[in-house]
């Protein structure tokens, strides 16, 4: 190798030594910056509510800034001339490696320039890179350090936020809980039964579709319900126009009457009658007679405890009275068709002077007398039941019994297609289907079919009459399913109603119940939240809506809020009406007076009554301004004062 060859080589590996050194130097600055900027977003993320994102931000930023700076730092190479000249002022070497580089490229070089280079390649065969460019730490990596430790120390510290983002925090979280469980509860009633009118399924699938926005996206509490009331105002139109049919109606108010369960039909009435005989296992009775047995047994009951510890000596002849009473009271339920094992076991007791075991076993007899006389009653009630059902067609029309109805007409048909229908038989079926012509009026076309069917009966065409009748129960289906829609619409906007007073109460689905409905099963509203209801109406549909739901303190664009006392417009009692009072004064009697606010002098006044009614008006307008008085009686209270002036 020869001696330029020696210098060249040794400044390569200065000039790589000093690359990566710059380099490393570079990338403590850039953690330097990152640092800072990592603790800037951590006291703005502090202090500010800002998204969670930032802390990611907050925790990635140093790595690219290290990157960027040991970039930057690296990017340039050295030149060898450069890497001679900072090498010579480096090592105080009077530029020997600059000075033979130059004299070395030039042409027609002599002695002298080998003597300089050779003096240079001396010199440059001692230099150690690592002790000319040690790898040490800045002062910008102390700095970056510090700057890391009082990031992370800032993460132990909590986050300032303010009430007011806290409290739209705690709403947004519960706007998207009430959004997932209003699209669960409405896709559950769509895959329990499939709306057969299409509008009633898309109106469906717009609340549910609307349930996955609440729950996916960030809605504050005036948004949210304003989108519920949009959607809820559609499905009360759309009610309204279901509600106009009046078959539907008659449907609803037997289903609302009835309860709207199977256990309605005669089928079911008789399976739960024989449910309640098998219990028995003995005739029912009667409730009366067997609630006059337990009162009888309580007052024997009082009298045993009475007995319990007494040994004077009339206790024998009360104890023998008791057991006279406990077995004549036995006699008698074994006439009534009643048999009570404890009551024998109380007497047996009695008499072998087990006054604890007596005591058992008249309660015993107590609870077993209490559970036959609830049978009993419940199944006087199911027989009461059974005989309001239709005994025809017309009856069945008129109580709004379309199952019972779709049945006899099924019944009819069969008989028609008969080949052994007698004459009378059918004079008879043309009697009963004339009869219903006039209640099936509020059942659609059910009325037409009928009276068809009646005019081919009578012209004695029994097929044509059949098909007649066969298009009747058709119709009760259709009325039937459009009953459910309305009824499963309903039963989605009770849903959005309670979603709304969830929203807007601040609280989880649980914790709300439906708007409107009160603790006793009315529509009585108990905690001051919504449009306050018709006591009228019952539970359920009726055919009958108001325009709009809405919360009390919360804001809607379409309707002024409402408070606890508020019922609307004001309808006072008669005792609260602005009269006037008319009173009767005895000549040289005290005339009744009444402190006035603010004009309450001692010694003679001498302020007008003017005056006084000005103070007295000007604090009553006040108090309505300032809301003191409630809503219901503001009317009257500017009434009155304003009377005074007069």
């Amino acid at each position: 190798m020869s001696e330029l060859q020696t210098i060249q080589t040794a400044l390569a590996k200065a000039a790589r030594r000093r690359r990566w050194s710059r380099a490393l130097r570079g990338l403590w600055h850039g953690l330097l910056v990152g640092a800072v900027l990592s603790f800037l977003l951590a006291a703005v993320y502090h202090v500010f509510p800002t998204p969670l994102w930032t802390l990611l931000v907050m925790a990635l930023i140093p790595i690219p800034c290290m990157l960027a700076g040991l970039i930057i730092g690296g990017w340039r190479k050295p030149g060898m001339n450069e890497m001679a000249r900072w090498v010579d002022g480096q090592q105080h070497l009077q530029e020997r490696l600059s000075t033979a580089l130059e004299v070395a490229s030039a042409p027609g070089a002599g002695k002298w320039s080998e003597l300089v280079v050779s003096d240079a390649a001396g010199h440059a065969s001692a230099l150690d890179p690592r002790r000319l460019m040690p790898f040490n730490l800045p002062k910008a990596a102390r700095w970056a350090l510090l700057s890391l430790a009082l990031c992370a120390g800032l993460g132990f510290v909590p986050a300032y936020r303010s009430r007011s983002y806290l409290q739209k925090k705690a709403e947004q979280q519960n706007v998207k809980a009430i959004g997932k469980q209003l699209a669960e509860l409405t896709r559950r009633d769509l895959q329990k039964r499939t709306p057969v009118l299409e509008p009633t399924q898309k109106s469906m699938e717009s609340v549910a579709d609307l349930g996955d926005q609440l729950a996916k996206k960030a809605f504050t509490r005036g948004e949210a319900l304003k989108d519920l009331a949009n959607v809820a105002d559609r499905l009360k139109d759309q009610l309204k126009e279901l509600g106009q049919d009046p078959g539907l109606k008659k449907l609803e108010q037997v289903a609302r009457a009835s309860g709207g369960n199977d256990a309605q039909t005669p089928a079911g009435l008789q399976k739960q009658m024989d449910s309640l005989e098998k219990q028995l296992g003995t005739p029912a009775g009667n409730p009366d007679a067997l609630d006059k047995l337990k009162k009888d047994l309580q007052k024997l009951q009082d009298a045993a405890k009475g007995m319990a510890g007494n040994n004077s000596p009339g206790a024998a002849a009360e104890k023998q009275k008791l057991s006279d009473s406990l077995t004549a009271l036995s006699k008698q339920m074994q006439e009534m068709g009643l048999q009570l094992p404890e009551l024998d076991d109380a007497i047996k007791a009695l008499a072998a002077n087990q006054t604890d075991l007596v005591m058992k076993d008249l309660q015993a007899s107590l609870t077993d007398l209490e559970k036959m006389r609830d049978m009993a009653k419940s199944m006087q009630q199911l027989q009461q039941q059974m005989d309001k059902m239709g005994k025809d067609l017309a009856e069945q029309l008129k109580n709004g019994q379309p199952e019972l109805a779709q049945a006899t007409l099924q019944k009819m048909i069969q008989q028609l297609k008969s080949a052994s229908l007698t004459p009378e038989q059918l004079q008879k079926m043309l009697q009963e289907v004339s009869k219903a012509v006039n209640p099936a009026g509020n059942y659609g076309k059910v009325a037409d079919h009928l009276k068809s069917a009646s005019q081919q009966m009578h012209a004695g065409d029994k097929p044509a009459a059949a098909q007649s009748l066969a298009a009747a129960p058709k119709e009760l289906e259709n009325l039937m399913q459009q009953m459910g829609d309305a009824q499963q619409l309903q039963a989605t906007l009770d849903a959005m109603n309670r979603a709304e007073m969830c929203i807007g109460s601040c609280q989880g689905w649980g914790k709300c119940q439906s708007p409107g409905i009160g603790p006793n099963g009315n529509n009585k509203p108990g905690s001051g939240v919504g449009t306050w209801a018709n006591n009228d109406g019952a539970d359920g549909w009726d055919g009958q809506f108001n325009d709009h739901w809405d919360n009390s303190g919360l804001v809607r664009p379409d309707m002024d809020s409402r408070g606890h006392t508020d019922r609307g417009p004001g309808e006072l009692s008669d005792a609260l009406k602005p009269t006037k009072v008319k009173g009767q004064f005895s000549p040289g009697g005290q005339m009744p007076s009444i402190t006035l606010k603010g004009v309450s002098i001692k010694g003679e006044s001498k302020v007008s009554y003017e005056e006084a009614a000005a103070a007295a008006q000007s604090d009553a307008q006040s108090a309505l301004s300032q809301e003191k008085v409630p809503r219901a009686y503001q009317g009257s209270v500017k009434d009155y004062f304003d009377d005074l002036k007069k």
